[in-house]
């Protein structure tokens, strides 16, 4: 199990490459001073921006997919319905704040 791992991180490094981009350095100073707090360096704090954007983009995109699979199926709700679901739902939940 162990030699496993070991294995696994070294072909894991050897897929890492390296990326130099522009950034104003009010970003990079921002960026630095996280890291310090972390105790992490300036790619590590990077590689987790790119990750979370990363998981971000890829979760809008399968909203993105599902609606329009949704679509094609015919599984949508009129403007004027949505409408009146949120004047119901407003109206339920004003009644509950007053109780």
């Amino acid at each position: 199990m162990c030699c496993d791992r070991i294995a696994e991180s070294i072909m894991a490094a050897t897929a890492i490459k390296s990326v130099s981009f522009r950034t104003p350095s009010s970003k990079l100073e921002k960026i630095d001073k996280l890291a310090g707090a972390q105790h992490r360096d300036r790619s590590y704090i990077l590689n987790e921006a790119i990750d979370q954007y990363l998981d971000v983009q890829n979760y809008h995109t399968s909203l993105i997919e599902q609606g329009l699979r949704d679509s094609e199926a015919g599984k949508i709700v009129s403007h004027e319905e949505v409408g009146r679901r949120l004047v119901k739902q407003r109206a339920s939940r004003a009644m509950k704040a007053t109780r």
